[in-house]
């Protein structure tokens, strides 16, 4: 199994080896926290239990979550008012944020129009949209398409390998992972998609020393325009 440390420990291996390389996790959050001020509000969509909400510092009363699943959200890590929610069916006023985050959502969705139709009514004029996810012109994400159509054997496979419950794999569809799509639907709800970053990592496949040069090796080889993760920073017209 490859745990996250074990993750962490070869990210900075590859780090020294590429000093202008940052893990996606790291300009995504950089991403958000340079669109923070003092009174802005907050949406994190797809909360689950915590995450990047946790380490901002801001104000709780000035942040919302939102998941489609209860048991995460009345398992979350802060006292951070939540709800059970759809992305694609806010439960707030229009013009009610600053900044609406996703981290490891854009991929699950099934009808991502609706969501980002949602995410533009709640910003403000000039508010940001912040995310993360999966490129899905990367090989990996192709791989993935495949495994969440054996079921069961997906939810195995990431519990034998990464530790995470099977419980905690959600499907996939990368109907919104793709620069084209991206801009595609930014344009459709009044966005406009200010930055995007694709982003390699080689360690998920990593289990052993050869792979992980192998990876690295992979990961170089690939165009740009394919690598790993996708961080992106749309602005509400």
């Amino acid at each position: 199994m490859l745990s996250l440390d074990q993750q962490n420990e070869l990210r900075e291996r590859y780090r020294q080896t590429h000093p202008d390389w940052r893990p996606a996790t790291e300009v995504f959050a950089g991403l958000v926290r340079q669109q923070l001020r003092p009174s802005a509000r907050l949406l994190d969509m797809g909360c689950g239990r915590g995450g990047l909400v946790e380490q901002l510092g801001h104000p709780l009363g000035q942040m919302m979550g939102i998941d489609p699943d209860w048991l995460s959200l009345r398992e979350h890590r802060l006292a951070l008012p939540r709800a059970v929610a759809l992305s694609g069916s806010l439960p707030f006023a229009d013009l009610s944020f600053d900044v609406v985050f996703a981290s490891w959502l854009l991929e699950h969705l099934v009808n991502p129009a609706h969501t980002f139709a949602a995410i533009g009514r709640v910003l403000k004029p000039g508010g940001a949209f912040v995310f993360i996810t999966p490129n899905g012109r990367h090989p990996l994400a192709l791989l993935n398409r495949g495994l969440g159509r054996l079921g069961r054997l997906q939810g195995y496979l990431v519990a034998r390998f990464y530790g995470r419950a099977a419980d905690d794999t959600f499907p996939t569809y990368y109907r919104a992972n793709s620069e084209a799509r991206l801009l595609e639907l930014c344009q459709a709800n009044g966005l406009i998609l200010q930055t995007l970053y694709a982003i390699p990592d080689p360690t998920y496949l990593a289990f052993t020393p050869t792979l992980f040069r192998l990876a690295c090796q992979f990961e170089a080889a690939l165009p740009q325009a394919r690598q790993l993760h996708l961080v992106g920073l749309a602005i509400c017209a």
